[in-house]
């Protein structure tokens, strides 16, 4: 392998409950309002708290992690300048992550009438719909499958198998994820709340978050890096496994810290930001906040996190894919915006949330960490970086294409509104015998 080969992004797409388009996201990012999660129009999830964060899109009967991903990967490439010839002249590979793949069909009803598919079809659905015949990767490591899958994109591109990857992840509603989540006594019934000092659980959200992953050589032939002191790269990328438990992180997050060391390599003081895993368990916020103190040193005490997660809800496989689409805009737009605001941090977490106020991106720190972890011990770790910021201040072409084919997303969206819900209090919890979950 190549590690000589530099790895660039060259566009982004998001599909989130907040709506279609990367910019849509920045904009909910920038805003840090707290949304409450919905209530599915699903007369058989019947459990507690059957509570998510929908994309809005009203069909719950579709193949809507098919659609996500479709939709998502058409903002990429429009971000990328990419179109259907571009791809077909170059190697061009498809790799996509989720926990549940697409499920709506095997889900309908009670699936007994209706046959079964592979859940596992994203990446070749999509390479179908663009007529690829390259490299086609489904994956399914859980909740890191997105950050597995951007891991992959890069290795193909450094070993010289791709010129272009598509790569993300994406997931939808599922009704047995839900019901099992439930069962696990890990379910909010508030909201996805990482880090406070009451949070009880994860809550699940829909999305899709894909990235254009390319040579720089390649890129730059093809007139995609005018700007290459602003290039956005993936500049390391690293898994480990804690093979301790199915549901629970290793208690010592040995394997954690090392994933997140070996892809940052050297110099941590030079992090200006990590995306936390942080699904609101009680388990996983203390454990990635130590961890976080182990990897970065005393720089782990000035680095701010952004908890994405508090935004979205918890989306499985999609998440690290999305973290990873956040960090791009936050390097693009040269700072990290205000979290969603805390009631009460959790003394346990001492890491840094920045409330209120956006914080600037130091330019000796323009690195985002972004961090996923998955039941089984999946763990993976994501640097991204660029040189000096390409937001609306400098003029970027890129993220101009990203604002236009996110208008272009969205209008798919336009008419749906989004829905509001709670779940009931004082509700009997479950926790899986001797460990917890991620």
């Amino acid at each position: 392998m190549n590690r000589e080969v530099e790895v660039v992004v060259t566009g982004i797409g998001a599909v989130t409950c907040h709506g279609a388009g990367a910019d849509t996201l920045w904009r909910a990012m920038t805003a840090a309002g707290t949304r409450l999660p919905d209530r599915p129009a699903d007369p058989l999830a019947r459990m507690d708290l059957p509570l998510i964060s929908l994309v809005p899109d009203p069909d719950l009967r579709a193949e809507r992690a098919t659609r996500f991903a479709s939709l998502a990967a058409a903002e990429a490439l429009s971000d990328a300048g990419l179109d259907g010839p571009s791809l077909a002249a170059a190697r061009t590979a498809v790799v996509f992550g989720s926990c549940m793949g697409e499920p709506g069909t095997n889900e309908r009803g009670r699936g007994a009438d209706d046959g079964w598919a592979p859940p596992f079809r994203l990446a070749s659905a999509l390479a179908g719909e663009l007529g690829l015949f390259g490299t086609v990767h489904d994956i399914g490591n859980a909740c890191a499958a997105g950050g597995y899958a951007l891991g992959i994109a890069a290795d193909l591109v450094r070993a010289g198998a791709a010129d272009v990857v598509i790569a993300g992840g994406s997931d939808a509603y599922s009704r047995v994820a839900l019901g099992c989540f439930n069962r696990l006594g890990a379910v909010d019934p508030e909201r996805c709340r990482p880090f406070e000092r009451d949070r009880a659980g994860t809550v699940f959200g829909e999305g899709a978050g894909v990235f254009v992953v390319e040579s720089a050589a390649h890129a730059r032939a093809r007139g995609a890096l005018s700007t290459p002191d602003g290039a956005l790269r993936l500049t390391g990328a690293a898994w480990s496994c804690d093979a301790d438990h199915p549901t629970a992180p290793q208690a010592d997050a040995e394997q954690v810290v090392r994933a997140m060391r070996e892809a940052l390599g050297a110099a941590p003081d030079t992090v200006g930001c990590v995306v936390p895993h942080g699904t609101g368990t009680r388990l996983n916020d203390v454990l990635e906040s130590r961890a976080l103190h182990r990897a970065l040193g005393p720089h782990a005490a000035r680095v701010p996190l952004y908890s994405l997660k508090a935004l979205l809800g918890h989306t499985g496989g999609a998440s690290a894919a999305l973290g990873a689409v956040a960090a791009a805009l936050i390097l693009r737009h040269g700072e990290v915006p205000p979290n969603v605001p805390l009631k009460e941090q959790d003394p346990e977490c001492e890491v840094l949330l920045p409330q209120g106020d956006a914080v600037p991106l130091a330019d000796g720190a323009r690195r985002v960490l972004v961090n996923a972890y998955g039941f089984g011990g999946n763990n993976a770790s994501l640097v991204l970086e660029s040189g000096m910021p390409t937001g609306p201040a400098g003029g970027s072409a890129a993220v101009e294409r990203t604002r236009t084919a996110g208008e272009r997303a969205g209008a798919a969206f336009a008419d749906a509104g989004h829905g509001r819900g709670g779940g009931p209090q004082g509700v009997v919890r479950r926790t899986v015998e001797g460990g917890g979950v991620w």
